[in-house]
């Protein structure tokens, strides 16, 4: 998504409220951020800006191979709609898609999302954001809601991104749980075309990190491509050897 200006004219106090509330939660939240969602832990990392007047559409890929409690590769694909409210809020809808090898593709969730940025680009030490997710599974009785911590700083051209998630799922199927997860990533802006990254993940029984690849193409006044691919490596004998995925969006 590309920066934006918020006209969030916050006191330039040494901690406004927003900023406290959300350094606080970060504080809290990250010695527990050792569990995951039961889904693949790889996934897009979400920048805290929001793109007035933008709308997109978004494909996703993930291919996961074998985890010790998990017998079939997977391979998980997600279309979405997405279009800003203004300049703070950016609102997003699921279709989510399974394949494995016991398994043909077939609809497994649906999921609406909402994004709001809190600050101005460059009026705090770093950026910051909220993420809202709600998920329910086809055919079950699953559902799960998740807020995310979104944080991003600058330095000249390296850019350092943090997705900090805490995570309710409950329903008639499942056990009802709390999990929280954590997504880095450090990125170097090269150039609009290309910019290479390294990302890291950690939860229950995946902790991860490799290279990254992504990318601007300009299509029209106000059109684009956005690419991203990578592989993810596990680091530990609980977590998937590697991770594949890829992510188109067509902002307009």
């Amino acid at each position: 998504m590309s920066p934006s200006t918020l006209k969030l004219r916050a006191a330039r106090s040494t901690f406004s409220i927003p900023h406290c509330i959300v350094v606080g939660a970060t504080c809290c939240l990250l010695p527990t951020a050792i569990c995951y969602a039961d889904g693949p832990i790889v996934d897009k990392i979400y920048h805290p800006y929001v793109d007035a007047l933008e709308q997109e559409i978004e494909f996703r890929t993930i291919f996961q191979d074998k985890q010790p409690d998990q017998p079939n590769d997977v391979f998980l694909y997600q279309l979405a709609y997405g279009r800003s409210f203004g300049d703070k809020w950016f609102g997003e809808i699921y279709l989510i898609a399974e394949k494995s090898d016991q398994q043909n593709l077939s609809i497994e969730a649906y999921e609406v999302e909402a994004k709001w940025q809190l600050t101005e680009q460059g009026e705090f030490w770093a950026d910051w954001g909220l993420l809202f997710e709600l998920e329910k599974e086809e055919g079950q009785d699953i559902w799960e809601f998740a807020t995310a911590i979104l944080t991003e700083k600058e330095w000249r051209r390296w850019s350092g991104t943090a997705n900090l998630y805490f995570i309710q799922e409950w329903g008639g199927d499942i056990d009802d749980k709390v999990e929280t997860s954590l997504g880095l990533q450090a990125r170097y802006r090269y150039s609009r075309l290309i910019e290479p990254a390294i990302e890291f993940y950690s939860g229950e029984d995946t902790n991860a990190l490799g290279p990254v690849l992504m990318g601007n193409i300009i299509t029209g006044n106000r059109r684009a491509l956005h690419w991203e691919t990578g592989v993810i490596f596990g680091l530990d004998r609980e977590s998937p050897n590697q991770t594949l995925r890829f992510l188109v969006e067509y902002e307009f």
